[in-house]
């Protein structure tokens, strides 16, 4: 089944934030800080209040009068020796103090965009500038400048997994140890879609209607919920289309607290859309981890315990995701598809002064499959091991699953060494000796790597996922759930769900991104979740929708219920039947239609795993890198729809290809302005960059929910960062070269082999 929403989207015929209007509209633009760390002497907003078509300028103190608290951050759990996160107030717009170059300080709102923009060069601004932090190391050096005053020495938080002691006395008894630093760097999520929000205040209600991107309706209203304090029954949100997200745009961001504000006090709706500068300057960021890894080994290259000491920038306060993803993200899968005996991580986490950072495609996990398989390449090429027979050496059977880790949780389902000979075979790995020499002689360096990752899917906040059916009059049903799409193909998938259930055609059913009048519970989008939670709920709701309908059918029919057998989309009683859209179709009348229900599920936690093998040449002449090959084979559990398998996959390689090979979000080490705030500054992935890829799948079922689903989002991203530098590293190991930082830029790779030329 071909992905059914593009026909309307490649006709210009989606519903993104900025398309939705309201009648009596003003429009909001905001003054951001031009500086990363200041005193807000004076704000003078008298100059932009007289500009003409201007209705209000609302700055910190008018969000304080409003009581709204401090933006979300979703840790709660304890850190090392019981320490609680320090979570520093992240105002609304900018109070006393301006903490990073971006920053909403003032929102001006006006008759017209040009008119709010106008005004917004007319606000006088006196600042006091004060030091500034731009990267870990500068936060937490003794004598630092302190960016709050409730979090001394910039360190917001220490955590720890797994068992130090019992890992120290793993290495201490090793033969073979190795260690390495990996930065996984800053980014920028830069989707399809900048942010933007509508919203609307109905002074007889007391409710507020807030059009926004986001990733699932009830997360964002839980959100909106804390900071305000309103009850959820006067928070309505409403998205139809959203343009990408990667968990950029699954956080509740200040500019929509302060058209809330604006749209209560103005008594008029208020709009903001985002430019792309913006979105550079004041999305939350991902990324921006340091992992030193240390791998200790016995002297047959059996691994005895793996240790891990991170370092985390959190930018100027703790977004929504930011140290969870630092903490627990990182660390629950630390030992990857290894049966490693001991495990321990200990994670340091400061604010800085730049853009906050929370989730980003994967959100921890592509950056601890990337330092594990980083780790196990680098172990093998410093101890004479063959990197697959290590791997293969060290790998979980399937006969131990399900298998709990030492730190963290249990993985449910895998067989890894099957899906690595898959992968092996596929990518051609006996012949690549061959394509080395072909390579070499036209004067190119070429490498192979390998990534054998997993990840944890399925986490949720909330306890259940439900969703919901509604009838028309012909027996059409429209679907409904919290979980938003931003193009994982929702509106194809949860149909053909019901459908096959059904045993009926998928023209009869459609999914509608906005929840009916019913009080729904469910997650949102996030952690490969969308299919094995929402998905696995809609399977149960296909289930009940016959058992729901057999009485109906019975009465039709003039049998008992007893008599009757269901398939193929009917019911049957001897050589009769009835199908199931014909019997909605006479039960429609008044709504609501009989068959309307909700249904629900709760589902544990899986593993995607996989074996991603890339090969890589390099020109050494110029430095540049190209993927001559990409081989990706993944267990997803059960797939239910290859296409859309596909283009995740698709798309997470090039994501990941995007970090690995250019994109990096660089600060001035001085003055923390963002050097790469634009797109002549700062490299996005092209479609030419994955010229040659094969997806292929390689199920094991998961047993933890209704369709046996593993989930895929991450799934591309998260083995392509391991196997792209592993390749390109293969490819400059001839020269001496062992191990380099992401982005393998043209620059920095040709710097890089001239150097080790002249060591030579």
């Amino acid at each position: 089944m071909s992905r059914r929403e593009d026909f309307r989207l490649v006709a210009g015929e989606g519903r993104y934030t900025a398309d939705w209007n309201l009648e009596g509209q003003l429009h909001a633009a905001f003054l951001r800080a031009d500086r990363a760390h200041a005193e807000i002497v004076r704000l003078d907003a008298a100059r932009a209040l007289a500009h003409p078509g201007v209705r209000a300028v609302l700055t910190g103190e008018d969000a304080r009068e409003a009581g709204f608290k401090s933006l979300p951050n979703i840790v709660t759990y304890p850190g090392k020796a019981g320490q609680q996160l320090k979570k520093p107030h992240h105002p609304v717009l900018a109070m006393e103090r301006v903490r990073f170059v971006g920053e909403p300080v003032a929102m001006v709102v006006a008759d017209t965009p040009g008119l709010a923009e106008d005004a917004r060069e007319l606000i006088d601004v006196e600042y006091r500038d004060l030091p500034a932090v731009a990267t870990f190391d500068a936060a937490v050096r003794a004598g630092a400048p302190q960016l709050h005053h409730d979090v001394p020495g910039n360190l917001a938080f220490e955590y720890e997994s797994g068992d130090e002691q019992a890992v120290a006395a793993a290495f201490a008894r090793a033969k073979h140890v190795s260690r390495v630093t990996m930065e996984s760097q800053r980014l920028v999520g830069n989707m399809l879609e900048p942010r933007a929000c509508l919203v609307a205040f109905d002074s007889a209600s007391g409710r507020y209607t807030i059009h926004a991107p986001m990733q699932g309706a009830g997360s964002m209203r839980g959100q909106v919920m804390q900071v305000t304090g309103l009850d959820k029954d006067r928070i309505a949100l409403v998205a139809q289309d959203v343009g990408g997200s990667f968990g950029v745009h699954g956080a509740a961001y200040p500019e929509y607290f302060a058209a809330m504000i604006a749209a209560r006090k103005l008594g008029r709706p208020v709009k903001w859309v985002g430019t792309r500068s913006e979105v550079f300057m004041s999305d939350f960021h991902g990324r921006a981890i340091s992992l030193t890894g240390e791998l200790a080994l016995d002297a047959d290259g059996k691994f005895l315990a793996i240790r891990f000491n991170d370092r985390a920038d959190l930018g100027a306060y703790g977004g929504t995701f930011g140290s969870f993803i630092a903490t627990r993200n990182l660390t629950i899968t630390m030992g990857g598809v290894y049966r490693i005996p001991a495990l321990y991580a200990h994670t340091r986490l400061a604010y800085t002064n730049t853009v906050p950072v929370s989730a980003y495609r994967g959100a921890g996990r592509p950056d601890i499959a990337y330092a594990i398989e980083r780790l196990v390449d680098y172990t093998a090429s410093e101890h004479g091991f063959d990197p697959v027979e290590l791997r293969r050496r060290n790998l979980i059977p399937p006969e131990a699953m399900p298998y709990k880790t030492p730190n963290a949780g249990t993985y449910d389902s895998g067989d890894f060494e099957g899906v690595m000979d898959d992968a092996l075979e596929r990518a051609g790995w006996s012949g690549f000796p061959a394509r080395r020499a072909a390579a070499q002689r036209a004067g190119k360096l070429r490498g192979i790597g390998i990534a054998t990752y997993l990840e944890a899917g399925g986490g949720g906040a909330v306890p259940k996922d439900q969703v919901a059916v509604e009838f028309d009059r012909n027996g059409a049903m429209t679907l409904f759930a919290l979980t938003q799409s931003s193009g994982q193909g929702h509106e194809t998938v949860f149909p053909q769900i019901v459908a096959g259930t059904l045993g009926i055609d998928t023209k009869h059913v459609r999914f509608h991104p906005r929840p009916p009048a019913a009080d729904l519970i469910g997650n949102a989008t996030g952690g490969s979740r969308g299919v094995l939670g929402t998905g696995s709920a809609f399977r149960v709701l296909g289930e009940k929708l016959i058992e729901l309908a057999r009485p109906h059918a019975a009465a039709r029919l003039k049998v008992p219920q007893s008599g009757l057998l269901y398939s193929k989309g009917k019911f049957h009683a001897g050589r009769r039947s009835l199908g199931f859209i014909e019997l909605a179709r006479v039960l429609a009348g008044p709504k609501p239609h009989p068959l309307d229900t909700i249904a629900e599920g709760t589902y544990g936690a899986t593993y995607p795993n996989g074996c991603h093998i890339a090969e890589v040449e390099i020109d050494p002449e110029t430095g540049a890198a190209t993927i001559a090959r990409y081989t990706a084979v993944d267990d997803l559990g059960n797939v239910i729809n290859h296409t859309l398998v596909e283009g995740q996959v698709h798309g997470g390689v090039v994501q990941g290809a995007g970090q690995v090979f250019g994109e990096h979000a660089i600060y001035d080490s001085a003055t923390a302005q963002l050097l790469t705030g634009s797109f002549m500054d700062y490299v996005m992935p092209r479609a030419g960059w994955l010229r040659d890829v094969g997806v292929h799948e390689h199920p094991v079922p998961s047993p933890n929910n209704a369709l046996g689903a593993k989930g895929v989002g991450e799934a591309g991203c998260t083995g392509s960062l391991p196997a792209l530098v592993n390749a390109t590293l293969d490819a400059l190991r001839p020269l001496g070269i062992t191990h380099l930082d992401m982005p393998l830029t043209p620059a920095r790779l040709w710097a890089a082999m001239r150097r080790a030329q002249a060591e030579e």
